[in-house]
């Protein structure tokens, strides 16, 4: 196989097994930096060996000895810095009874240790931007430069945000654990709020000339898929993976072939990824199933189910969408959801009871600069003939998005509205 093929198989079994390697690592050596440090190193070993050598038949497993080995070398190097003032035999003596047992360790439950690392990685004591850097290098597999190529800022930056992330973990001493009870409830939150952070940046970027970045939607789709596959009792995971998935059913069909962006009503439905479709829709029963209809995540993703089962554009049912944003405003309360729930009302027949909605969040403060307050209120004055107005909207919220497509989307809108 030549060097570049074996260099792209070796980024591929990394994407998928550097998780548990990690996560195994975390659990004998109690430390994230170590860990990583360890696995990367068996990386470099794979790098070195694999392009002569051959990929071996369980790549996993060859990582795994590989990383073992680097920690036990780490442990008796230390413990020689350690007792250097001792004898070298009374050191060589019990250096083995105070090193971990890695045999034994690694032989137990990796899928326990990705969720332990999961948990760990989007603990609260975080910021949002580091759990989604932390999340993304240690479960999801990524570097630095491909994390700050995602999200358009310096690698620095991102290197800066995954160390500050690691030291602030051991500053709390957060357990490796899979929590319980009501913490549990609370972290697995945190969670599926950083999996959903990625997507959502993939899927409607904030910056940049890109409107999406699917491989940042695909990351998602498998850390969800992951957590869903670890956690198959917790309805909310099946519905954030419902969600990600009847979403992502339209990528293909959202952006035109030379770039521009196609809005729901107008895209070609014959292109939405119907596989992906099937997978949302079985993933939200699963949900269902689990009495977990009226989570958020399951919430909106059927809402997503309803754009997903309508044939055209016209067979939507917008009454139904209203009502589960409806549903979704009672339990997670948000003016982002009533801007939603405004819009389907709207859709739904009665344009001018949505722009009231609309008009009523207008002075909450996460509204005053939200590029989609500003296009959503334009839309609707557009529906009402405000044509004036509607122009001037659509130039507001053009001003206030930073995404270089929904730019030019936007002030289209507004030349539009001086020959209606």
């Amino acid at each position: 196989m030549p060097a570049t093929e074996t260099h792209a198989a070796i980024d591929a079994v990394w994407r998928i097994e550097s998780a548990k390697l990690i996560g195994a690592l975390v659990r004998i050596v109690r430390d994230i930096s170590l860990a990583e440090e360890l696995a990367q190193d068996a990386l470099v070993a794979a790098l070195q060996q694999w392009p002569s050598e051959g990929i071996p038949r369980n790549p996993g497993a060859w990582l795994m000895q590989a990383a073992k080995h680097r920690a036990i070398d780490h442990f008796r190097h230390r413990q020689r810095a350690e007792r250097k003032h001792e004898q070298v035999a009374y050191e060589l003596e019990t250096e083995q009874e105070r090193a971990p047992d890695f045999d034994t360790a690694l032989d137990d439950d990796v899928g326990d240790d990705v969720l332990r690392l999961m948990f760990t990685a989007c603990h609260p004591v975080l910021s949002a931007d580091a759990r989604v850097a932390l999340t993304l290098r240690l479960i999801g597999g990524l570097t630095t430069e491909e994390i700050a190529r995602a999200y358009l800022v310096p690698e620095p930056t991102i290197a800066q945000r995954i160390v500050r992330a690691k030291k602030a973990i051991a500053r709390a001493r957060v357990p490796f654990e899979v929590p319980r009870g009501a913490d549990r409830a609370a972290r697995l939150a945190s969670v599926l709020e950083v999996i959903y952070l990625v997507f959502n940046e993939g899927y409607s970027a904030t910056a940049g000339d890109d409107w999406m970045r699917p491989q940042l939607c695909e990351d998602a789709m498998r850390l969800g898929r992951v957590l869903a596959g670890l956690a198959p009792g917790e309805a909310e995971v099946h519905g954030l993976v419902a969600l990600m998935e009847l979403q992502a059913s339209r990528i293909r069909a959202r952006i035109s072939r030379t770039g521009e962006p196609i809005l729901l009503l107008d895209q070609d439905r014959s292109r939405w990824d119907h596989l992906l479709i099937q997978h949302g829709l079985a993933a939200l029963t699963r949900a269902e199933q689990l009495d977990g209809a009226s989570g958020p995540y399951a919430l909106q993703g059927a809402i997503a189910a309803c754009h997903a089962r309508a044939r055209t554009a016209a067979e939507t049912d917008w009454a139904r969408i209203a009502r589960l944003y409806a549903e979704l405003s009672r339990v997670m309360p948000s003016p982002v959801v009533e801007l939603n729930r405004a819009v389907a009302i709207a859709m739904a027949g009665d344009p001018a009871a949505g722009l009231g909605i609309v008009d009523a969040i207008a002075d909450h403060p996460t509204m005053r600069e939200y590029p989609h307050w500003a296009s959503a209120r334009a839309d609707l004055l557009a529906r009402l003939g405000r044509s004036d107005e509607a122009r001037a909207a659509f130039e507001r919220a053009a001003g206030l998005t930073k995404n270089a497509r929904d730019r030019e989307v936007l002030l289209a809108r507004a030349r539009e509205q001086e020959h209606s």
